[in-house]
């Protein structure tokens, strides 16, 4: 998986550095990180990235709204949201507008890993 290109977006810092550490220590690459659903889809515009993991609740634009303009720009960008617990009626919406999977926090390394891996086959 170590070619993989991957986008991080959350507007929680810490949350960034927990998921980027984890996939750093099975050789996936990230690319890039942002912070809100404005700069995801400028991010996915600029890096085509193979993967975006995307927040759902976040300042300026929430992920759900961000999904579709990011298919827009990079069409074969596979999305992961990542919610918090409680928020499975969000996930089902993200999934309709073209969001491939989901992982909730906190989340486990397995469930990240095994996420990353359906999206890609």
């Amino acid at each position: 998986m170590a070619e993989l290109k991957v986008v991080i977006v959350d507007d929680a810092i810490f949350m960034r550095t927990v998921l980027k550490n984890l996939l750093l220590e099975e050789n996936i690459e990230v690319i890039a990180e942002g912070s809100n659903g404005l700069e995801a889809i400028d991010l996915a515009m600029k890096e085509q990235p193979d993967i975006m993991t995307l927040d759902i609740t976040m300042p300026e634009l929430d992920g759900i709204s961000a999904i579709s303009r990011i298919l827009e720009v990079s069409p074969n960008t596979k999305i992961i949201m990542v919610s918090a617990m409680g928020q499975q009626g969000m996930v089902i919406d993200a999934i309709k507008k073209g969001a491939k999977d989901f992982v909730t926090k906190p989340f486990e390394k397995s469930r990240v890993l095994q996420a990353i891996k359906k999206v890609m086959e």
